[in-house]
């Protein structure tokens, strides 16, 4: 007779933990590869930094992109020796110019730029100081169909006539801009002896060098065209500067 046994877990007994499956090893060569990259990435970080540093930034962008390109056109040898061979030959015909404008007595340069002006005679500064120029606008007159612009010549002028107490003739300008009649010519209305100063220096076509009233104003383009010094000032290119000389306006 056969006897056939059955095993059961005894009532109560606790039941067996799951076993976790292990997780897949990695293989070597992955992990020696990724090293690999990770020190060529490194190094190729450390190289950029140091090219930016010491060769784009010190030497400015263009001129870095310029030579990796093959086209350094900072120092083309033959186009700066032709350049420098140019300025020279023109600075020594300004030089040229300018002795030839300086050399005989003396004479007054005007700056419109910066409203200033310098007193030479011949190389020797004699005076320098602030001026007025022209404001460099137009005043129309519409009625009439003139235009009239209010700008300083600029050039080589020579002083045609000196005067001192001058009056002034006003120009029929004058009685536009401030809205008025124009009174026929030899009107008295059209003389005023306050408004140049005490002298003036006549250069021509109407401009002159003269005083003003408005001493606050000097050293601001504000004139009609001719030019404003302080009472000082002109009177010492007054008794500096002869009929004949030079004013050199720029």
């Amino acid at each position: 007779m056969t006897t056939r046994e059955y095993l059961f877990e005894a009532p109560g007994s606790p039941a067996p933990e799951p076993i976790e499956p292990r997780p897949p090893r990695r293989s070597v060569w992955k992990i020696i590869l990724f090293s690999f990259l990770g020190f060529l990435g490194f190094v190729g970080f450390i190289a950029l930094s140091l090219y930016l540093l010491f060769i784009v930034i010190p030497q400015g962008p263009e001129m870095a992109m310029a030579r990796g390109m093959g086209k350094d056109s900072t120092f083309n040898l033959k186009k700066t020796t032709g350049d420098l061979a140019k300025v020279q030959k023109d600075i020594t015909a300004l030089e040229k110019k300018i002795d030839k404008l300086t050399s005989q007595g003396p004479y007054l340069i005007v700056n419109t730029t910066e409203n200033k002006f310098y007193l030479y005679d011949g190389k020797g500064l004699i005076r320098q100081g602030r001026c007025s120029t022209g404001k460099n606008i137009r005043l129309i007159d519409e009625k009439r169909n003139q235009v009239f612009e209010f700008k300083t010549p600029r050039g080589v002028h020579k002083v045609i006539l000196k005067q001192k107490n001058p009056v002034w003739a006003k120009p029929n300008w004058a009685f536009i801009e401030e809205g008025l009649p124009i009174p026929p010519a030899g009107d008295e209305s059209r003389f005023d002896s306050s408004t140049l100063g005490d002298y003036k220096l006549g250069i021509g076509d109407g401009y002159m060098v003269h005083g003003t009233l408005f001493q606050r104003r000097i050293g601001l383009p504000v004139t009609h065209g001719c030019v404003r010094l302080l009472d000082d000032d002109l009177e010492v290119v007054f008794n500096t500067l002869s009929v004949g000389s030079k004013v050199i306006i720029y």
